[in-house]
């Protein structure tokens, strides 16, 4: 059984059926398609979580399946953006509450505005991570994005 994370007394708050899958995280950063192998999932339904901010300042919230990159261009035009960046490293925790590997779209720190990647929607549950690594959620795309009031858009 998973911790505890913000992420999980998140989606359980609010009724939000879901499963853990865990996973070997060892020092050494993994990348999303080497926790969809460990968790023996296709890669397009683990959705990692990055985190931007605009020319203004303001910080964003993007989820992606493992495989893809971020299109920074799509990313500003769904955050209403001239441009977007992804935050270093140093950024991320201070932010989010989450370390690099362990950060989720749930139950961050602060309430960022968030956007899915629309294909999102062409699965039946994604994987995103709890909030620790080597913890992932499972859940129905519908249900994060409700959970994080986000919304979908083309962003790879």
């Amino acid at each position: 059984m998973a911790h505890k994370t913000n992420a999980l007394r998140l989606i359980e708050s609010l009724g939000i059926p879901h499963e853990t899958a865990l996973y070997e995280a060892g020092e050494e950063h993994q990348d999303a398609v080497a926790v969809a192998r460990q968790i023996g999932v296709e890669p397009e339904i683990v959705f990692k979580t990055l985190v931007a901010r605009s020319e203004k300042g303001e910080v964003a919230v993007f989820c992606i399946p493992a495989p893809l990159e971020l299109d920074l261009k799509k990313a500003a035009r769904a955050a209403a953006a001239k441009k977007v960046e992804l935050v270093g490293l140093k950024q991320l925790l201070p932010l989010t509450g989450y370390v690099r590997g362990g950060c989720s779209p749930l139950g961050m720190k602060k309430d960022y505005p968030t956007w899915i990647d629309e294909t999102a929607a062409l699965h039946e549950r994604i994987c995103v991570n709890a909030g620790s690594r080597g913890v992932q959620v499972i859940l129905a795309p519908e249900d994060l994005r409700r959970a994080c009031r986000a919304r979908f858009a083309d962003l790879t």
